[in-house]
């Protein structure tokens, strides 16, 4: 069940655990510099069914961190289940990618070459089992079964995020614990979307001041006049006012990405340019694009995810001067 990765073929590949395993392989690794994960969609990654038992499942409403989750599950059996225990899951994956080497040796034990790659590694964080609704243990060829359910989310997170070179994946899952054999399992992708009033509440490293509309620093204010949180693929209308901001060759607004991903890429994702002088009299201000797809604010699950808006000065044959605040995103 723990996420490894292993060789084919003098080959890498990466792995994540049941039920999130259907893209185990070389997909899931690359070169030394690259980014498997990029090119992978979280649904992809989960594998429905061992095969035994299908089903589906239908949501009373969207899954939301620290709300219900409510809806209908239907399953039927392809084959004869006899277990010791059948439970409704709901399962957390965590999948990273991560930076190797090998070293390469000859004979007289000297190393000749140093191999380096990217492969990516998933655990389950979370795999909570419900004892409702009653999941039958034992089903025959053909038998349907189906129920309401209701389950909580879990609480503080985190959500279902791709930061691109790391991924949190929620599945509601059926497992059947089966003696002297594989388990059978029925899985459903669940999107669980990040809380609003969490980030307006501060909990975690998000802070409370990631919603505020404007924050000041010292005699600087920086000013968000859109709706808060930030939602993705949407524009944030920013202003800011520094009256001690130096002279310099120009100036910059610019919205920062920074995570803790193992193999993480931190930089800017949006920017324009302005006067140094409109920070000075107040004028200064920026429309920036969130990039779609981007992930939520959050920290969980040893995780995190941020966003900052950061006001550069240019300074000729000197350190930039700057100021900075954080910025909430769902």
């Amino acid at each position: 069940m723990g996420g490894f990765g292993f060789r084919i073929l003098g080959g890498h590949t990466g792995s994540a655990p049941s039920p999130f395993d259907a893209l185990n392989g070389p997909r899931l690794a690359g070169a030394q510099g690259s980014h498997p994960l990029h090119s992978v969609n979280a649904e992809e990654l989960l594998r429905p069914t061992d095969g035994a038992v299908t089903g589906e499942i239908s949501l009373d409403r969207p899954a939301r961190v620290g709300d219900g989750i409510t809806g209908r599950i239907k399953l039927v059996a392809n084959e004869a289940v006899f277990s010791r225990t059948a439970h409704l899951r709901l399962v957390g994956l965590r999948l990273d990618e991560e930076r190797r080497s090998e070293d390469h040796r000859n004979s007289k034990g000297e190393v000749t070459y140093t191999e380096r790659w990217v492969e990516t590694s998933g655990k389950l964080f979370s795999h909570d089992a419900f004892v409702e609704p009653p999941i039958p243990t034992d089903l025959q060829p053909g038998q349907a079964w189906e129920s309401a359910f209701a389950v909580p989310a879990p609480p503080l997170g985190p959500p279902s995020a791709h930061l691109g070179e790391s991924i949190i994946a929620w599945a509601l899952e059926v497992r059947w614990d089966i003696p002297m054999g594989a388990d059978h399992f029925v899985a459903f992708s669940l999107p669980l979307a990040q809380h609003p009033d969490l980030l307006r509440a501060g909990v975690g490293k998000q802070g409370g001041v990631s919603m505020m509309a404007a924050v000041t620093l010292g005699d600087a204010t920086i000013g968000v006049e859109s709706s808060l949180p930030a939602e993705s693929g949407q524009d944030v209308l920013i202003k800011v006012s520094w009256p001690s901001a130096p002279g310099g060759q120009g100036a910059r607004i610019e919205l920062h990405r920074r995570t803790n991903a193992p193999n993480g890429v931190e930089g800017i994702i949006a920017m324009t340019s302005v006067a140094p002088a409109d920070l000075a009299s107040g004028a200064a201000e920026a429309r920036l694009l969130i990039p779609p797809g981007s992930a939520p604010s959050f920290d969980g699950a040893g995780l995190e995810i941020t966003y900052v808006i950061r006001v550069l000065v240019d300074r000729r044959f000197r350190a930039d001067a700057a100021i900075e605040r954080p910025l909430s995103v769902v």
